[in-house]
């Protein structure tokens, strides 16, 4: 049996501070501000502004229930100008444009909104995310000046007109066109037919007077790919000439949002409309870009862009976090049978029972995992940004790390929301139900989360290809078939090599004791055993991969039809890759903590995340050699007690969520 030696751990701390004793004491009452602190984290300041400004859109919650759709729109519409009169919708725009210079605060402040009524803050995502994002990110001086300060004080309102009836995640192929006139030097913008008109475009239906429209960019009769274009959609509040606008009519939520359809028949817009950055055309009517290959600049275009996903995954949390704040509260005071035991007919509160535990805790403790998750991912986002202001242009490996991260933490926030606020609700019975307990209205307008900003499942896939590819330089270049081809002309120890997955087994034998008997004989508390679980699940998940589509390649496959059958195990590599960067994430926020109660309750919660994940995958940990069965119902006992240890804390740890009480609205369940 080998002898156990201490190890650095991820943030390469190895002195005894780092880990947590054998067997730790009962985690006491903390301070939930202190608490929120950690939270919140870097900008904590921007958030407690937020939050104080949240009660003043109360009214908004109310509307959504009893107003037409129409009157609740426009209400949206007049609060999001008031709120940008504030400053905070504006903090990542330039302070020369009336912005705050500041990304990660923006990201902070809109992840907070989501908190309050979710159509006010999706509108304030396509104003100042997506449109002022669009001219902001691809375009230059000239757009700036011309635009970015009326984008900012929402006097002038926009859309963001990407996708398509006939299109939505594969953006390369979507139909719009945007046609030189040399004669003219005009853009001619136009939809040849019916699939390429633009749909579900937020500011389309109602409000927006201007777009930008993604379309195939030609000139010279050449195609160059999809470019920006300013369109004007509408001219005195009235369709502009050309333009075509259609409300898409009531959704399944987010109905203070005015999405909307566009279509263009041969609208004419001046040369200088093009949001050229990357790419621009000439005087004398020539084509030019520094990036020549068309998918490196399309996939750069798109990487600008990142920070509306970064903002979907953080407010899914923020909704999360009400959800969970109403259901636990509701389970610390609504009580449920009788306990049976000395003090006779008492009856129990439900959130005493072992079940209801099950149900919140583990949600509860992986909220706080993707919030120290999200956490990273916007301090990575706010380092980018920051250089490429400075510097303007970004390391290629740094960007295309922040997209992956970008897209696997949007995925598995916005899945959690779903979850989260369905558990709660039923956890929370038939009072659940009614609409003043806000269920109703977080269901609905979280839904589609999942889907916009990009399909949970296609970014996930993005997640893999990066892992393939470990980043490389021809990452731009690739589709999914090009990825196949690229991983089987490569041997598949190269590509387990790139993953990390060449030391795996020493790696574990030097991490824990027990040598290949690891698995069963580390102490089941121990963050490096679950760290250790995490990463041997990514790395043979990875390489297995690359396997199965070297295989298929060398059996004569089609490339496609590859793809196409491990798909399911591409999407499973890439969340185990994710899920082994939350743990870490958690893990970190955990060990940078001073000791004390703080510390101690998080290190509960991070404990009942890391073993609630292995005891959800237990079947594939068991058939990959990685829990006996023993070793699994050991996992699953300690889950239940650390349940009943979270227990105490449940209140406190919802507390620290520091949402409004206004915005809980629930008076039917906490009075």
């Amino acid at each position: 049996m080998a002898t156990h030696v201490e190890t650095p751990g991820p943030t390469g701390v190895t002195d005894d501070d780092a880990r947590r004793p054998a067997e730790p004491a009962d985690a006491a009452r903390f301070d939930v501000a202190a608490m929120t602190d950690v939270l919140d984290g870097r900008w904590a300041e921007v958030r407690r502004h937020v939050r104080e400004q949240l009660p003043l859109e109360a009214g908004l919650l109310e509307a959504a229930d009893d107003l037409p759709r129409a009157e609740y729109r426009d209400r949206v519409r007049d609060v999001l100008v008031e709120l940008a009169g504030t400053g905070q919708t504006g903090l990542g725009f330039p302070t020369d444009h009336g912005g705050g210079g500041d990304v990660g605060a923006s990201i902070a402040a809109f992840e907070t909104l989501g908190m309050g009524d979710l159509s006010l803050m999706v509108k304030a995502g396509v104003q100042f995310g997506l449109f002022g994002g669009a001219v902001l990110q691809l375009g230059t001086r000239a757009h700036h000046e011309a635009y970015l300060r009326d984008i900012v004080a929402g006097r002038l309102l926009g859309c963001f007109a990407m996708t398509e009836t006939g299109h939505g995640s594969n953006v390369q192929q979507i139909g719009t066109t945007a046609t030189y006139d040399p004669a003219t030097d005009e853009l001619v913008v136009h939809t040849p037919e019916p699939s390429a008109t633009k749909d579900y475009i937020g500011n389309a239906a109602a409000h927006g007077t201007m777009a930008a429209v993604f379309a195939q960019l030609v000139v010279d009769g050449e195609e160059h790919g999809v470019h920006a274009v300013l369109v004007p959609i509408r001219v005195d509040g009235h369709p502009a000439p050309g333009v075509t606008i259609t409300d898409d009519g009531p959704k399944l939520g987010l109905n203070g949002v005015d999405n909307g359809r566009l279509a263009f028949d041969h609208v004419r817009v001046p040369r200088a409309n093009l949001l050229d950055r990357f790419a621009q055309i000439t005087e004398d009517g020539r084509y030019t870009s520094a990036l020549a290959n068309p998918n490196r600049r399309f996939f750069t275009m798109l990487g600008t862009l990142v920070q509306g996903r970064v903002s979907v995954g953080g407010a899914g949390l923020s909704a999360a976090k009400v959800a969970l704040t109403v259901a636990v509260r509701y389970g610390d005071r609504r009580r449920q049978f009788s306990t049976g035991g000395k003090d006779g007919d008492a009856e129990q509160v439900l959130l005493d029972y072992g079940m209801h535990q099950r149900r919140l805790l583990p949600r509860l403790a992986r909220t706080y995992a993707l919030t120290c998750a999200q956490g990273v991912l916007v301090e990575r986002l706010h380092e980018v940004a920051s250089v490429r202001a400075e510097a303007g242009e970004v390391d290629d490996h740094a960007q295309r790390e922040l997209e992956s991260r970008a897209a696997g933490t949007k995925a598995l926030a916005t899945w959690l929301a779903t979850d989260v606020i369905q558990e709660c609700r039923e956890a929370c019975g038939g009072a659940g139900y009614l609409a003043e307990n806000r269920f109703a209205a977080l269901k609905a307008d979280t839904d589609v989360f999942t889907t916009f900003e990009g399909d949970n499942h296609v970014l996930l896939q993005l997640v893999a290809k990066g892992l393939l590819t470990d980043y490389a330089s021809s990452f731009e270049d690739l589709d999914q078939l090009g990825l196949v081809r690229m991983v089987a002309g490569m041997a598949v120890e190269t590509v387990v090599e790139k993953t990390g997955a060449h030391a795996l087994l020493e790696r574990v034998r030097d991490l824990l004791p027990g040598g290949d008997d690891w698995s069963s004989e580390a102490r089941i508390g121990d963050p490096e055993y679950h760290l250790a679980m995490y990463r041997f699940r990514e790395e043979h998940t990875v390489s297995s991969v690359a396997r199965r589509l070297k295989r298929g390649i060398d059996r004569g496959e089609k490339a496609g039809d590859v793809f196409s059958r491990v798909q399911a195990h591409v999407i499973a590599a890439a969340r185990a890759h994710m899920e082994r960067l939350v743990l870490e994430a958690f893990v970190d926020t955990v060990r940078a903590q001073p000791r004390g109660p703080v510390r101690d309750a998080l290190a509960l919660l991070c404990d009942l995340h890391a073993l609630s994940g292995i005891e959800a995958d237990r079947a594939w940990f068991l058939e990959h050699g990685r829990l006996t069965v023993a070793r699994s119902k050991a996992v699953t006992r300690e889950v239940d007690a650390l349940c009943a240890r979270v227990r105490p804390l449940a209140v406190d740890l919802v507390d620290a969520f520091a949402v409004p009480e206004e915005m809980l609205r629930a008076r039917a369940l906490l009075g």
